[in-house]
């Protein structure tokens, strides 16, 4: 189908000049799709004699009033068209009907020209239907005439354009069609004129391949025939009601009769009849010539609104259309495949099942095609999906017999969906299929307690939260019966009475799980009371609550009060013994407006809720049993409240107690000389739990708790006996005081000496931490890790923000020891295999859950070392460490890194460049380390390097010129490491890393073009003559390199050796995605690399380098044509390379590093003679590098054409470049000597990449070359 593009926002349309009509013509149906017998549209088939006019047409016009090719013209002045009246709005569609119906009176011929051009002009065509072409032109011609005429600029048209405006055109659209029909259904429209020329119009519009017309005469002809739907309904009304006066005259005694009045309605009856029989022709003509066709239209807005319009029709004239016949086609639709269209027949079906009497027909419907009903519950779609839900709620109403077992199952779980809407439509399904069905026996139940019908629901309630298996989502299950069952979940009276009051005889009292569960529902319950809004995970924030949800809010948190505050206590001591019981029953006060406990002199009520805390203090050791005790005191002990003082004097006993407690229990247990037995170990660890747990929530300056923990924190550190779980908790309770000790100065509300005193604590503690990091204990290392972080983080720099600089004395840095620690920690206890991990942990480490709880574990780790790196408070370069386990670890910590990196590139560029190139010197170290020295650039170890690379190039984005000097760094310092360390084969071979430049060619593309020149530059210093002229393997990294950088020289593309060798230099795609790689295993060492970075950051453009005017310059090993040699003394460079000899710098023979001038001199003398020994021999050696450049193109096309599928999914598609060998006879530079033609080879888009673990480590083998034959492509 052709896509017709369409006008823009305003139409202009060109006028034609005629003046008048005088005769009438009708537009013929040329494909015969119209056809049908009887009266109408058959009788449409020929055209009509020139001034053949019927009913009035063209008598008794209006006088200066006219109309021309579809505009209206008073007295020669033009007026506005009917498209634009329509489109503009400003008059009722009432009155633009009128105007248009007496215009048809006047002329029909002229009328109908303007309706015709208004169709057109609907569909943003900018033609017009001529007065000639109307009179002379066949129906398809003219549409044809009409498409030639269409304006492609645009793929816009009135129907799909954005704007309230045209929205409301389409309503208006919609409005005037069925406007039109009614005021025209007892005359106009069975003139046999009128509706056969716009119905098919409609229909030949609707066959045509332009989209605009396609989709505009489909919507007219729908909304059509939903008017003449209505038309037909009104005369079966008008029939029936005739029908029954004729039988009630009938049936009247002979000298009652009235013949003339029984002549008369059926006379009445038979006009009705043959209008009926002409609308039914009307609308077998729009339903088989456009609904039939256009159902299944490409375009899914067309599908949708034939979907839309027959479910109108079938809930409209149900008699007529709701049967099989066509309740097919929203059938068959059910399976489209836009969700849109699957949307459009939910709601027509949904319009059907509401009505009972219409569901009842709908059996065998419902029987075909309820299983696709029931799996659209899950549709991607989330409207879909919901709609379907609401359809099953109507069948279920219905019929209960309908739907099965499984099929209400499939719905059930949805109330814990993420997608509220969802959730919601399936509660209220929940809610009619187990709650809204009561039995005899049910009746004359009391309205409240436990004997009463809610009590029931709610038994029902909880165990079908119990067999859902899903006991952490009551706050879900809540949110999603809310909008439906709020009175039910709000009520708390029958819950407490379930909870407390004992079962009646022949009652099942609920078992503990059950109980377990409605404490958990009747809290999550008055969470959504009081809050108003759904839980975490549902809802994209809070909404602004309106007047009538306020004063609901307010008077059930006031019910919420007066219920619980005597209830409470007596829940607490009924369920004091069980954790989660009183963990849940313990988060109910902070819904409390404690003011009611002072107006409800409710007093007493909150002295025995105090007590109870009191108890459960007492008798649990449990650490979220204490917190959230520790939180009712806190939300208690509110000083606007006038209970604060009893609140407090409770807390201020329970705490001199506990203190009083654990200083007594603690000199017993350090004093003893022997090693404490288990009993004075729990004693005071459970002492310890209850003061850190409230410690938490509370500030216990007051009591100086810092010396007591130091003290047992140091006996522990000593004696190395200490049990883990009160060191964890002594460290954990000690930070407390910190943190609580630097609010107070951070307020300002402590004196300077206190700020001495926060100072010396908080780096006691450090060290304390620090110590602790060599523990043999993983538990304690670990939070003594975590504490470490948090306390160098809160305590760096960052402290003085904010106009904070009085805290300058605090700020914390770490030395080189402990950074050096705290990496060692991360690499020890995070970068480790799953295995590993479950050789040194016991048999429940093989729990699935186990797993992913250590995995979170390790997570919250590494971030918390990840933050200490983007906040600067360690070193950039330490994430060199973290940094090279990205691939290997990518799908445990891959996007902790990726953000550490992206992260520590916005502090500072070029300090990441050095660390990313660090990291992959360590990498390398390691594989030397593992390999041996000798380098294989076909392995694994080498290729998973090498591609970790191309993904740290990828990170410094588009922008070459905002990682300019950090790209032009990581150059520089990759080159050092590659010339660092000498050959291991003596004199002559290459040096030990020269691999590293294979590695270092990934960044390559990151360059621009002056940088390239710059850094080849710099790689030459480091090159003696000889290496320039060496074509073995092992030089194969810096020939690679070179070619890197020399491609894009003068115009900054890339050639394709660089495209070959190194992945970053490639023409790519548009789109870069990031590739999926698999774990690689690459063994860990350090290695360090050094390098002089003072003259190299500093950028000089157009300044003479004197460096370069001593030291050797050798961009090739071809030589260039005088006319092309620059002089030494003109380099222009965009860094200025450091002056000193590098410590591994080459040095000629005759060159001696203290007497620059003179090593120059010698070196001149040295290369003249050189090159003249080169003269002879020029040539072959340029066909020699030609032949190699070719011969590695090929290697890597024919190892690309062999490899087999296996894609990865996020590769972009790659162009191989061919190069050509060049004719020219001159002896140049290989980039100034060669012609590059490229010509692209759509080859499978990761087969380039996917591939580079199975390079051959030679290139450059010509062995390899692939013959024509291979590549089916002439190479010359």
């Amino acid at each position: 189908m052709i896509a017709a593009q369409d006008l823009h926002k305003e139409f202009q349309f060109p006028q034609e000049g005629e003046s008048q009509l005088s005769s009438d013509t009708d537009l013929e149906d040329t494909d015969g799709k119209n056809a049908r017998t009887g009266k109408g549209m058959a009788a449409k088939k020929g055209k009509k004699a020139v001034g053949d006019k019927t009913k009035g047409g063209g008598a008794g016009r209006v006088p200066g009033v006219s109309w021309v090719n579809g505009h209206q013209q008073e007295n020669g002045m033009e007026n506005i068209t009917l498209f634009e009246m329509v489109k503009m709005g400003k008059s009722a569609t009432q009155s633009i009907v009128d105007d248009w119906i007496e215009a048809y009176k006047n002329d029909r011929d002229v009328a109908l020209l303007e309706l015709i051009n208004f169709f057109i002009q609907c569909s943003g065509c900018k033609g017009a239907v001529s007065g000639e072409m109307f009179r002379n032109m066949q129906n398809s011609e003219i549409i044809r005439k009409m498409t030639e005429e269409f304006d492609e600029d645009s793929g816009d048209y009135p129907l799909t354009l954005s704007g309230p405006q045209w929205k409301k055109f389409r309503i208006s659209f919609s409005d005037f069609i069925a406007v039109l029909v009614r005021q025209c259904q007892y005359s106009i429209i069975y003139d046999e004129y009128m509706m056969d020329t716009v119905i098919s119009l409609l229909t030949g519009l609707s066959d045509s391949q332009v989209r605009a017309f396609r989709h505009t005469s489909t919507l007219a002809a729908m909304k059509l025939m939903t008017a003449l739907v209505n038309v037909a309904l009104n005369l079966s009304i008008n029939m029936d009601n005739t029908q029954r006066q004729y039988e009630a005259e009938r049936n009247k005694v002979i000298a009652k009769r009235a013949n003339d009045r029984l002549e008369l309605l059926l006379q009445k009856r038979k006009e009705l009849q043959e209008n009926q029989d002409e609308i039914e022709n009307m609308m077998n003509a729009i339903f088989k010539g456009v609904f039939v066709h256009r159902y299944r239209d490409a375009i899914a807005e067309i599908r949708a609104i034939c979907i839309e319009e027959i479910g109108v029709w079938m809930k409209l004239y149900s008699d007529a259309f709701l049967n099989d016949s066509y309740l097919k086609y929203v059938g068959w639709t059910l399976h489209d495949k836009q969700g849109e269209v699957r949307l459009k027949c939910l709601t027509a079906l949904q319009g059907l099942y509401f009505n009972r009497e219409l569901s009842n027909r709908l059996e065998l419907f419902t029987s075909r095609f309820k299983d696709r009903i029931v799996s659209m519950t899950l549709d991607k779609e989330y409207d879909v999906a919901v709609q379907a839900i609401k359809l099953l709620t109507l069948v279920l109403q219905s019929s209960d017999e309908v739907l099965t077992a499984e099929d209400c199952e499939s719905v059930y779980h949805l109330v814990y969906s993420a997608h509220r809407p969802i959730a919601v439509a399936a509660g209220e399904f929940l809610f009619k299929k187990l709650f809204s069905h009561r039995g005899p026996e049910e009746e004359g139940l009391p309205r409240r307690g436990r004997q009463s019908l809610n009590g029931s629901l709610i038994k029902t309630t909880v165990f079908f939260f119990l067999e859902s298996e899903l006991h952490e989502h009551g706050a879900y299950l809540v949110d999603s019966l809310w909008e439906c069952a709020s009175e039910l979940l709000k009520d708390w009276e029958t819950m407490i009475s379930l909870l407390l009051d004992e079962a009646v005889p022949g009652e099942e009292a609920l078992t503990d799980r059950q109980e377990t569960a409605l404490v958990e529902i009747m809290l999550c319950a008055i969470r959504q009371a009081c809050e108003c809004h759904p839980p975490v995970g549902r809802g994209t924030g809070r909404r602004v609550l309106t007047a009538k949800e306020k004063k609901t809010q307010l008077d059930d948190r006031t019910r919420i009060t007066e219920m619980f505050a005597v209830a409470l206590p007596l829940l607490l001591a009924k369920y004091c013994v069980d954790i989660d019981k009183v963990t849940n029953l313990l988060l109910i006060p902070k819904y409390f407006d404690l003011d009611i406990y002072t107006t409800g002199r409710l007093e007493k009520h909150l002295d025995a809720l105090l007590r109870q805390i009191w108890e459960v203090v007492d008798k649990h050791t449990d650490t979220e049993v204490l917190e959230a005790c520790s939180t009712t005191y806190q939300y208690l002990c509110n000083d606007e409240f006038t209970i604060f003082n009893r609140v407090d004097i409770a807390r201020s006993q329970l705490l001199d107690e506990l203190v009083d407690k654990f200083n007594r229990l603690l000199e017993d247990f350090l004093q003893e000389g022997e090693e404490p037995d288990e009993d004075d170990a729990y004693q005071v660890l459970s002492t310890l739990k209850k003061i850190s747990a409230f410690h938490n929530a509370l500030d216990l300056s007051k009591w100086d708790l810092f010396t007591s923990n130091y003290r047992l924190l140091n006996t522990g550190l000593q004696n190395g006996d200490m049990p883990e779980q009160i060191v964890i908790h002594a460290m954990q309770c000690t930070h407390y005081i910190v943190l609580w000790h630097l609010a107070k100065v951070s307020d300002g509300s402590l004196l300077k000496g206190d700020m001495v005193t926060l100072r010396k604590q908080m780096r006691a503690f450090c060290l304390m931490c620090h110590r602790y990091l060599n523990s043999i204990n993983t538990a304690v290392k670990e939070q003594a890790f975590t504490i470490l972080c948090d306390l160098l983080l809160i305590f760096s720099h960052q402290i003085m923000s904010s106009g904070r600089e009085q805290l300058e004395s605090l700020v914390y840095i770490p030395d080189s020891s402990l950074q050096v620690e705290l990496l060692s920690f991360i690499m020890d206890h995070v970068f480790i295999d799953q295995d590993d991990e479950n050789s040194s942990t016991d048999g429940q480490q093989d729990d699935e859950a186990s797993k992913i709880e250590a995995l979170h574990k390790r997570r919250n780790l590494l971030a918390a070392y990840c933050k200490l790196i983007t906040y600067n408070v360690v070193e950039i370069n330490t994430g060199a460490d973290i940094f090279k386990q990205y691939m290997r670890y990518y799908n445990d910590y891959g996007d902790i890194i990726k953000e550490t990196m992206s992260k520590t590139r916005q502090i500072d560029k070029i300090q990441y460049a050095k660390t990313l190139i660090l990291s992959s010197q360590k990498l390398f170290n390691e594989m030397l380390s593992e390999l041996g020295l000798s380098v294989d650039r076909s392995s694994s170890a080498f290729c998973g390097i090498k591609e970790l690379a191309r993904r740290f190039s990828l990170t410094f984005g588009l922008d070459q010129l905002k990682t300019r000097e950090a790209i032009a760094m990581l150059h520089k310092d990759g080159i050092e490491f590659a010339f660092k360390e000498p050959s291991p084969q003596g004199e002559g071979g290459p040096p030990l890393n020269l691999a590293f430049l294979d590695i270092l060619s990934e960044f390559s593309s990151k360059l621009i073009r002056q940088d390239k020149r710059t850094v080849h530059m710099y790689l030459e210093r480091f090159m003696t003559f000889q290496m320039a002229l060496q074509r073995e393997d092992c030089w194969l990294p810096l020939i690679s390199y070179r070619n890197s950088l020399q491609a894009g020289g003068d115009d900054d593309t890339m050639s394709v050796i660089s495209g070959i060798s190194s992945r970053g230099s490639t023409v790519r795609s548009k789109k870069s995605k990031s590739v999926t790689a698999n774990k690689r295993k690459i063994p860990d060492e350090e290695n360090s690399c050094s390098s002089s970075d003072a003259a190299w950051n500093n950028r000089e453009q157009n300044v003479q380098t004197a460096v370069m005017m001593h030291s050797p310059h050798l961009t090739s090993t071809v030589l260039r044509d005088p006319k092309k040699m620059r002089p030494e003394d003109n380099y222009t460079t965009a860094y200025t390379m450091p002056t000193e000899q590098h410590p591994h710098q080459p040095v000629l023979p005759q060159q001696q590093p203290q007497h620059h001038h003179q090593a120059a001199i010698d070196y001149n003398t040295q290369v003249t003679w050189m090159l003249t020994q080169r003269q002879q021999a020029e040539a072959r050696q340029q066909q020699e590098r030609v032949s190699l450049h070719y011969a590695k193109m090929r290697n890597h096309m024919q190892q690309a054409i062999r490899r087999g599928s296996g894609l990865m999914e996020d590769d972009e598609e790659p162009i191989v470049e061919d190069v050509m060998m060049s004719s020219e006879d001159r002896l140049e530079d290989i980039n100034e000597g060669m012609d590059f033609d490229t010509m692209d080879i759509d080859l499978p888009a990761s087969k380039n990449r996917r591939e580079r673990t199975e390079l051959k480590p030679d290139y450059f083998d010509p062995s390899s070359i692939m013959d024509d034959s291979v590549l089916n492509v002439s190479m010359f």
